[in-house]
């Protein structure tokens, strides 16, 4: 465990957390694991310069978190220390690391209940919204926009709780068959899913208008990577990363809604030493548009092999800009700007110092498929769509750093697609009852079946 000396020399206590647009209460801690988005349409970020977080050396890796998580902000100590933050994995939570090759590494992040790299920040966040709530005897109700795998790692992140409910809404049709029997199929009074006649972007902007309404008698709850709860949990198997490779690296990841490239971002701030981050997109390219032209584009979404990726509008990616305009009234401008002309472009000077640590590529169907492909015979693996861009890309990237491919959701979950590139004939499946509704695209809809 770290010492109480440690602690002392590290920890700037992160009391207050903001909105990155500047307007609205600041809120501490405790109200930030319960918290959606800010008053104003932003999202929480904390207010005090970062730390040195590679000075934590805890070997158990629940521990690890909880160190951080404390050295971050002393006031969560009491939260993170009260339960069990992994109680759905079956074995100790560390991630698992391959050598691919010699300086190219594989993190996989999907051992958990769901195989997808989402149970490591939502069994933490979780945890403590049920504990918070129960400390401040309030009922919460849960809302969640999925493209895929959100959806089933938060409803195991809650399904047990006797203080909240759960509400998931997923793209109608736009989901591998088994990540929607995993949210589906769980029998619990407390989860009800949706399926919404639209794409993810639809989803999201229904959950945030649910976000801003008066429900009354509920906290409303956000399990999405808005919540800044996520960030610190993800951020912490960065850390755990360093402890694993001497030095500085790379990392490359598949990124749809940005909270686990952030997270790399956010980390690499507080004294991880990341050199590139590297983000691995689909024809759903608005990150890798983004990250080369410092244009931000959303186009229409289009459906791919690959459909945690399917998303046009990356929500976390807000952090980023604030972080990078260092001012909270050019962040609410730059996307009022989005919001009324449908694009939006950073300052030139910005762009370069995006450039400075982020870089990215996109990958067609096709491309994902030979990927696939590739990776089976040069490395005798079997990755998921997902998994294989982040291998690829990392495959031929030159850098004088090791390079560390995130591995971020099973294979098992995407058995028609190994199918089709391995001419296989397998098939994993969940033979239990789905229960879910279909929805129209309609926020009077959702409401009238909710309430």
């Amino acid at each position: 465990m770290i010492s109480i000396q440690l602690f002392e020399s590290i920890a700037i206590k992160l009391k207050k957390y903001k909105s990155t647009r500047g307007i609205g209460t600041e809120i501490v801690f405790q109200d930030v694991v319960l918290s959606g988005t800010a008053e104003d349409g932003g999202l929480y970020v904390p207010t005090q310069e970062a730390i040195d977080l590679s000075s934590i050396n805890s070997t158990d890796y629940e521990a690890l978190v909880r160190d951080i998580f404390i050295a971050l902000d002393k006031n969560s100590e009491e939260l993170v220390k009260s339960n069990s933050l992994y109680k759905g994995f079956k074995k100790e939570p560390s991630p698992n690391l391959i050598e691919l090759e010699e300086g190219m590494y594989l993190m996989e992040l999907f051992h958990g209940p769901t195989g997808s790299f989402k149970d490591y920040a939502l069994q933490v966040l979780g945890s403590l919204a049920d504990q918070q709530l129960n400390n401040i005897g309030k009922k919460g109700i849960a809302l969640v926009a999925t493209s895929g795998d959100t959806g089933s790692a938060a409803i195991q992140g809650v399904k047990d709780s006797n203080n909240v409910d759960i509400v998931v809404l997923h793209p109608y049709n736009k989901i591998s068959k088994y990540q929607r029997k995993q949210m589906t199929t769980v029998d619990s009074p407390n989860v009800r899913n949706f399926a919404v006649k639209g794409d993810y972007d639809d989803c999201q902007k229904l959950v945030k208008n649910l976000l801003s309404s008066d429900i009354t008698g509920r906290q409303v709850i956000s399990l999405n990577s808005i919540n800044w709860i996520r960030v610190v949990a993800q951020s912490s198997y960065y850390v755990w990363l360093s402890k694993q490779i001497e030095g500085s690296f790379d990392v490359v990841i598949p990124s749809g809604n940005f909270g686990n490239a952030y997270s790399a971002w956010f980390a690499k701030k507080n004294g991880i030493p990341i050199g590139n981050i590297i983000c691995s997109t689909n024809n759903n390219d608005v990150l890798t548009r983004f990250i080369k032209k410092g244009k931000l584009e959303p186009l229409k979404t289009v459906g791919t092999l690959a459909p945690s990726m399917d998303i046009q509008l990356p929500s976390s990616l807000e952090r980023l800009i604030h972080d990078l305009l260092e001012d909270s009234s050019l962040t609410k401008a730059f996307y009022e700007e989005l919001r009324t002309n449908g694009s939006v472009s950073l300052p030139r000077a910005i762009t370069k110092k995006l450039h400075n640590t982020f870089q990215s590529d996109s990958f067609n169907d096709e491309e994902i498929k030979s990927s696939m492909k590739k990776i089976s015979d040069l490395y005798s693996y079997t990755a998921d769509p997902h998994t294989a861009t982040s291998i690829a890309l990392a495959k031929n990237l030159k850098s004088n750093n090791p390079i560390v491919a995130l591995g971020t959701a099973s294979p098992i979950k995407f058995q028609g697609v190994v199918n089709e590139v391995f001419n296989l004939n397998e098939e994993s499946t969940i033979d239990l009852e789905e229960s879910f509704d279909i929805i129209d695209n309609s926020i009077k809809k959702l409401k009238e079946k909710i309430f």
